[in-house]
């Protein structure tokens, strides 16, 4: 009877060690000293992911992870992306993110008014990204932040800004004002990268695409000063005093030698400054100076103008800037 006994009892101690060795090496903390990123592959197996996380020290068997994964770790399917595992975590636990949609999401942000050649240099200077691309033609990529995956190809992320801003310019092109002085998407583009290069302040937007239509419309010439800068930088900043010479060029940009708008856009125009050309505001005005404010001073005739200017001048003479 004592023998049967104690043999009852080892074989509940072997079971309870079985379960312990099963159970405990699933749900137990994990070999990971601190938090750590871990990419699955697109189109990654289980056993594969299992060795991956092997070599890199998240768990201390693939083989007993794959087995134990398949017992408990019910039917859904492993994600691809990258993920992250906190320190300590037990196989189950890792199961369960890699299994989530806790994918790691990173963002590259184009701001308003960057011109192309800055957003190419971006994209490249992304560690995290992939492959190469060319820099984009200038005015289709759209102002806004941008989640990408680790090892994502630049190329991918560089059609998604792309798609955006042809979305953008269909939507808003579709619900445009009257008698604009653009008559096709690609000129609305064009006009919008002027006004987003000549006020940084917001609620002026439909202001300049009013008095830059006038130009338009008047057949004027525009004499915006980003257009002389672009062909000399392409977009990028001039860093010092526009030079007379430089006033004075003729290309197919510098809207201060030609008459109507240059040849293509001069930078990657935001959504808003698209929007105020295609409603902008009701305004006489055609002729705009700084105010010292960092906004502007707007007039309809040119004798106000000037009146604006020697203002103008007064306040850099006080700042010492002349």
């Amino acid at each position: 009877m004592r023998r049967g006994c104690a043999l009852a009892a080892l074989v509940a101690v072997a079971i309870l060690a079985g379960a312990w060795f099963v159970l405990g090496g699933w749900f137990g903390s994990g070999p990971l000293e601190e938090e750590t990123a871990f990419v699955v592959p697109s189109g990654a197996s289980l056993s594969s992911v299992a060795g991956k996380l092997e070599d890199e020290g998240a768990i201390a068997s693939a083989r007993t992870f794959s087995l134990r994964a398949r017992i408990f770790g019910g039917g859904a399917p492993i994600k691809a992306g990258e993920f992250l595992l906190p320190a300590g975590a037990s196989p189950s636990q890792i199961l369960s993110i890699i299994q989530s949609d806790e994918i790691v999401q990173r963002f590259v942000t184009v701001p308003e008014g960057m011109p192309s050649i800055m957003v190419h240099e971006r994209l490249m200077a992304q560690p995290l990204l992939t492959g190469d691309v060319p820099v984009p033609e200038e005015g289709s990529v759209l102002p806004d932040s941008y989640a990408f995956e680790r090892g994502e190809p630049r190329e991918a992320v560089l059609r998604r800004m792309q798609a955006a801003m042809s979305r953008t310019v269909q939507e808003l092109w579709a619900a445009r004002a009257k008698n604009i002085a653009v008559s096709t998407p690609d000129e609305a583009v064009t006009l919008a990268s002027i006004v987003e290069k000549e006020t940084a302040v917001p609620s002026e937007r439909r202001m300049v695409a009013g008095l830059y239509s006038n130009r338009v419309k008047k057949g004027m010439m525009l004499q915006a000063d980003p257009t002389i800068i672009y062909p000399i930088t392409r977009g990028k900043p001039l860093g010092r005093r526009i030079r007379q010479s430089e006033i004075q060029a003729v290309n197919d940009y510098n809207t201060y030698s030609m008459v109507g708008l240059p040849k293509g856009p001069i930078t990657n125009p935001g959504r808003e400054s698209i929007a105020a050309v295609l409603n902008p505001e009701k305004t006489e005005a055609l002729y705009m100076v700084a105010d010292g404010k960092g906004g502007h001073v707007f007039a309809s005739t040119l004798a106000e103008h000037n009146e604006n200017v020697a203002k103008w001048f007064a306040i850099r003479r006080a700042r010492g800037e002349m």
